[in-house]
């Protein structure tokens, strides 16, 4: 289990639930406020239908997206990073022109930055150790 746990809540994945819902429902069904999806829809990694009304709807397979974003976020990455890797890693096919990335390449050279960074703070940590013990027993 992760930090953030991103399970669907089992009691409002009815399968007998309407096909598509509200804002509130999303909220519900993720454990996302609102308001962060909202943003979700600013910053392109969201698109409801709406109604005549102007209502955001959404479909099942928002949920999934939704939880997904939550990931990639906890992952570190930004919205700007984010938005382009959700079409291959949701399965999409897309033209390069619209989606120009490989979602699973891209994570990977991710990843590595991540070891690379912790790697270089396991240095920084050894030296200011050294310089602690050395300085620590003068006192």
């Amino acid at each position: 289990m992760t930090v953030l746990d991103t399970r669907v809540n089992p009691a409002a994945s009815d399968p007998s639930a309407s096909s598509s819902f509200g804002i509130g429902e999303l909220s519900a069904r993720t454990r996302v406020s609102a308001r962060s999806l909202r943003y979700y829809e600013e910053q392109g990694l969201l698109a409801p239908d709406r109604t005549r009304a102007g209502h955001r709807r959404f479909d099942a397979e928002a949920v999934d997206r939704v939880l997904l974003i939550q990931r990639l976020f906890a992952a570190g990455l930004t919205s700007v990073e984010i938005a382009p890797l959700l079409p291959p890693l949701l399965g999409r096919t897309a033209t390069a022109e619209d989606c120009p990335v490989d979602g699973i390449a891209s994570l990977r050279m991710h990843r590595r930055e991540i070891g690379q960074r912790i790697a270089r703070l396991r240095d920084t940590a050894e030296i200011l150790d050294e310089v602690l013990e050395e300085y620590a027993s003068e006192r």
